[in-house]
């Protein structure tokens, strides 16, 4: 038997987690609900679920300080998070995605919204199905392992930053606009804001250390991915 997806609804409002959690359940997840962080972290110590929605307003520890917590722990750093808040405004967001939130849904939100989002994280949990290997100076990039490594040393990389990392390796020294990423390495533009790419390098610049600073800015156009940049070859 096929196991569901489970789905970790961190929200201290009965009525909506209630309304969430039969919606996924009717949709192929299975939903486990907690009303604060303590019996959140509770959830995660026992199982890890395959997606959190995690309210910002929660009693005790804030969503983001959640957030920031996860993201921090080696065993619960790879689980996508979804953001879920009243609170709209930009600089909300950008607080949110910063925290380490891979998605951002403001209330009141469609279900079928809510789906495909989560939908869409999934997909982008998955690493790619590709088998092939490319390597840009001193790093290399093994699809079929999945493996990253620099100088001979083996790199820690979140899924989405993999991917990204990997369409970057194989189009070398172009410049990408953030739609253009969100297009090729996303897939699912629709529901995901451009400010998601500039924290997915950010987070993949960190994971590659030195080797960060392969992944260039290029002031009012995107990013590209370049075999010899400045810090590299002073160093």
């Amino acid at each position: 038997m096929k196991r569901l997806p489970r789905v970790l609804i961190v929200e201290d409002e009965p009525a909506i987690a209630e309304l969430i959690a039969v919606n996924l359940r009717h949709n192929g997840f299975q939903p486990i609900w907690s009303e604060d962080g303590e019996s959140a972290q509770r959830e995660l110590d026992a199982v890890l679920p395959d997606v959190i929605l995690l309210d910002w307003m929660l009693p005790g520890q804030s969503g983001l300080t959640l957030a920031r917590k996860w993201r921090a722990d080696a065993r619960t750093k790879p689980i996508p998070i979804l953001m879920l808040t009243a609170r709209g405004d930009e600089p909300d967001k950008v607080a949110g995605l910063d925290a380490g939130a891979d998605d951002y849904i403001t209330k009141p939100f469609s279900t079928q919204e809510l789906l495909a989002r989560i939908r869409a994280v999934l997909r982008r949990r998955a690493p790619a199905q590709v088998s092939d290997s490319v390597t840009i100076g001193e790093l290399t990039l093994d699809a079929a392992t999945y493996r990253v490594t620099f100088q001979a040393q083996q790199l820690k990389i979140g899924p989405t930053e993999f991917k990204l990392l990997h369409y970057l390796m194989k189009h070398p020294e172009r410049v990408h606009s953030r739609a253009q990423l969100l297009d090729k390495v996303w897939g699912d533009h629709v529901f995901i804001e451009e400010r998601t790419v500039d924290v997915h390098v950010k987070r993949l610049r960190e994971a590659l250390g030195v080797a960060g600073a392969m992944v260039e800015t290029v002031r009012g156009a995107g990013y590209r991915l370049t075999a010899q940049p400045p810090a590299l070859m002073q160093a």
